[in-house]
């Protein structure tokens, strides 16, 4: 029986289909699933440059005893339980004001705060390396005030270098969650704040009641990006708080000290893609459980 103009066509779209998937696939293959394989092949071997050997968990037990990786992974745990909640506080308040109907400049304003997202990070690195150097303009305006009496060691202290770089990623990426939280904020519907109204509920507790529920799954999707963009941080502490090709110990992260054993000191590779699932091992950790604790409150 000869195939009817209808089933030649939808052969015709299934095979077209097909190899316009073929091509999608055929990339994650490449440049997502073989790293994964590789690096966790990798993470079995530990040597020098391409000369391994294998020794199995080898590595995961030498990450204990480790004192480098122990200091960029308490670092790293200090720049994400301190950061990411002032940075969604800040980026839910700044997109309360924004949403106040009877704002001036807003358009204005929505850009101000979100600017800093698509600033150049090697000119904004260079700006707070020079605010917050010895003889900085930071320096220079408290001492002014009379709040210090000689300058801040801002990029060398321990304390002090990890404020700075708080504050540095907490200016960048607060617009960006802050943009989320205003288009939530905009659809929800406003005849549930009117009836509120009438009712005679107070703001407060309208903000409570009615917006931090509706904003939930955008609450949730905020906290996974930025836990995990916090967990991956290189680019802040590597632009800021490093002198020369010197990096500062006080603001070694996770991601920073992959980068030293692959390609700052002699490359050990496998070691490297170790350290690396740790921070995949975090990830997934901190996701599950913010996932199941937003559950837990529906």
């Amino acid at each position: 029986m000869a195939p009817t103009p209808t089933t030649s066509y939808r052969r015709f779209y299934d095979v077209n289909g097909w190899l316009f998937v073929s091509i999608a696939l055929g990339l994650i293959g490449v440049f997502m699933a073989y790293p994964i394989v590789r690096s966790l092949w990798m993470s079995l071997h530990a040597g020098q440059g391409t000369v391994v050997e294998f020794v199995g968990t080898g590595n995961m037990v030498r990450l204990a005893g480790d004192p480098v990786f122990l200091k960029a992974l308490q670092n790293t745990c200090i720049f994400l339980v301190i950061q990411v909640p002032i940075m969604l506080m800040l980026a839910l308040v700044m997109a309360s004001c924004l949403n106040m109907p009877n704002l001036r400049f807003r358009g204005l304003l929505r850009t101000a705060v979100f600017l800093p997202c698509v600033t150049s990070l090697v000119a904004y690195s260079v700006v707070f390396k020079s605010m917050f150097s010895y003889d900085g303009l930071v320096n220079h305006a408290l001492a002014w005030l009379g709040l210090i009496s000689e300058p801040i060691p801002w990029l060398n202290d321990p304390f002090w270098s990890k404020v700075v770089i708080i504050i540095a990623i907490t200016w960048r990426w607060t617009g960006y969650n802050m943009i989320f939280y205003l288009a939530a904020m905009q659809n929800i519907d406003k005849s549930i704040y009117e009836a509120a109204r009438i009712d005679g509920i107070s703001a407060y507790r309208r903000f409570v009641s009615i917006t931090i529920p509706m904003l939930k799954p955008v609450i949730l999707f905020t906290t996974v990006t930025s836990t995990i963009g916090t967990l991956q941080l290189f680019d802040e502490p590597m632009n800021i708080t490093t002198v020369g090709t010197v990096f500062s110990d006080n603001t070694l992260t996770l991601s920073m000290y992959i980068y030293n054993l692959s390609f700052k000191f002699v490359p050990n590779f496998g070691y490297a893609a170790t350290v690396s699932y740790v921070i995949v091992a975090l990830v997934a950790l901190l996701a599950c459980l913010q996932f199941y604790a937003a559950r837990e409150r529906t």
